[in-house]
């Protein structure tokens, strides 16, 4: 029984935080932005945001951060050169399986 107030309190608060976080920006926003440097911030939030989560998952996917750190760069030129994603995807898993092999 004890378990199950944990778990709906958890639930609760979580649930709050959430509610929180996606109605304040429409609370304090009620009018369209027109200061630059916010919207600059609004807009890059999402990149900055799916980058702190991917990096990290990138440099520790393969038992050798050598071959991940590989992987990650050959990800990167190939995407800087606008190759397809099935591209960019083989050459950084072919890059970390080479690296992994060689060293």
């Amino acid at each position: 029984m004890n378990d199950l107030k944990y778990f709906l309190t958890a639930l609760f608060v979580m649930a709050c935080i959430t509610y929180f976080v996606r109605m304040l920006p429409f609370v304090i926003f009620r009018k369209k932005i027109k200061n630059n440097f916010l919207k600059s911030f609004f807009y890059y939030i999402p990149y900055a945001v799916l980058a702190a989560m991917t990096i990290p998952a990138i440099l520790y996917s393969t038992s050798d951060i050598a071959s991940a750190a590989a992987g990650l760069v050959v990800a990167l030129l190939l995407a800087f050169f606008e190759r397809s994603l099935l591209t960019v995807a083989v050459g950084a898993c072919l890059a970390a399986f080479l690296v992994q092999i060689i060293f």
